[in-house]
């Protein structure tokens, strides 16, 4: 979600959040059988298949949950027939926003999706209104490591960019398409990988205040709440003294 830690660090999930605990499975299972179902159940060559299996086995899904679910994306069938939508709006503070979704029903999903702008006082916008805006990356985590090492891992690998965080942690960023590559050569140098995902990052922010953030953070519990969103991305920026406002 984020060019640095400050916007990082504002990307709400909920999949840690017991509470939600069945909705975000509800919403791993459908990732894992469309990435199945588009590029085949092999993780080794379908790397948004391999990127949803990390994701499901972050949040505790079991191995045997994961393959039945893949299974039943190379098999077909009624519940496989999910097709990925990209949305855009506005939301508080002028901020631009991008929903990421599954959903085999357009007009459901957009049901969904346009209250929870309006309710934030954002708006809905027309397809290209916001997305310029973003760049889609391959965006790899790790917790803590040797700089050097991992630089020179990294950069051998295919990495375009690596950026250190405050608390020792390492972002960095690749082409979408080499996501798989440039993991593939960081472990194999002998780094942990907290996770590897395909992402949007926005190529300029917009800083909230104390007043404007908690109307953003909400327009993103809003769409996460949404059973068909998967993803939302935005270009807000909290800083530390506003966040400790909050």
């Amino acid at each position: 979600m984020a060019g640095h830690s400050k916007w990082a660090n504002i990307k709400h999930r909920k999949a840690a959040q017991d509470a939600q605990r069945g909705k975000i499975f509800t919403k791993l299972i459908r990732e894992l059988v469309t990435a199945a179902k588009l590029g085949g159940g092999d993780v080794n060559a379908n790397p948004r298949l391999r990127s949803a299996v990390d994701k499901a086995l972050s949040s505790n899904m079991t191995r045997d949950t994961i393959n039945r679910a893949i299974e039943r994306g190379v098999g077909g069938g009624d519940d496989t027939n999910m097709e990925t939508k990209i949305y855009e709006g506005y939301g508080p503070g002028g901020t631009a926003v991008m929903v990421e979704c599954l959903s085999d029903n357009a007009n459901r999903t957009i049901s969904q999706v346009r209250p929870s702008f309006t309710k934030c006082g954002g708006n809905l916008g027309t397809e290209g209104s916001v997305g310029y805006l973003f760049s889609k990356k391959g965006l790899i985590l790790i917790a803590s490591g040797d700089e050097d090492a991992l630089t020179e891992a990294a950069i051998e690998s295919g990495a375009d960019d690596i950026q250190v965080q405050e608390d020792g942690s390492f972002e960095i960023y690749t082409a979408w398409e080499d996501l798989g590559d440039v993991r593939d050569g960081i472990e194999q140098a002998g780094f942990k990988i907290e996770s590897a995902e395909v992402t949007m990052i926005p190529s300029t922010t917009v800083e909230l205040d104390a007043e404007t953030a908690p109307k953003l953070l909400d327009l993103i519990n809003r769409l996460e709440d949404c059973d068909d969103v998967q993803n939302v991305y935005h270009n807000g920026e909290i800083s530390d003294e506003v966040a400790a406002l909050l």
